[in-house]
């Protein structure tokens, strides 16, 4: 990717669920994976798609702006399903995924994620002091040669130099 073709554009395009993922080879992207436990976590994927927004990029955000919490998580609930879907092609399909395990939050999903994706070397890793299973993030990211960072504006920085590079 051409540096100035990354400059140029001065708009990042935001795709949230359920609108479908649609990915050209010619543009990067970033999924938003992280913290958002029904809304417990502060919405920092909105604090990162501000900060990128001059970028010509592709950015996921699986923060659903009509997310319902009394769906059955399960997997023959339609709408829980898709979103779900979405997440996995959205964490396959893009070039890099930014995860932020927030320390007021357990954050599950994301373990999950990271587990999912750890082998793909494609993630930036925040884990701020608190998160209860640093310990675990650090070893993964270690093991896997995943760049992990304590803050969300060093996650930021390192999204732009990798996007950058």
């Amino acid at each position: 990717m051409n540096h100035r073709n990354l400059m140029n554009s001065g708009k990042a395009r935001v795709i949230k669920p359920p609108t479908p993922i649609v990915l050209d080879d010619a543009t990067q992207s970033v999924f938003l994976a992280g913290s958002i436990e029904m809304g417990r976590a502060e919405d920092w994927q909105s604090q990162v798609t501000q900060a990128l927004a001059d970028l010509n990029i592709v950015i996921l955000n699986p923060r659903r702006d009509a997310w319902d919490a009394t769906w059955e998580q399960s997997i023959h609930n339609p709408s829980f399903r898709e979103q779900v879907e979405w997440e996995l092609q959205g964490l396959e399909q893009t070039n890099m995924v930014a995860m932020y395990f927030s320390p007021d939050t357990k954050a599950p999903i994301t373990l999950l994620e990271l587990g999912l994706i750890a082998a793909s070397r494609k993630a930036f890793v925040c884990c701020p002091p608190g998160y209860w299973r640093k310990g675990n993030i650090e070893v993964i990211c270690h093991r896997y040669g995943l760049p992990m960072v304590e803050t969300l504006a060093q996650l930021i920085d390192g999204i732009k130099q990798r996007l950058l590079a």
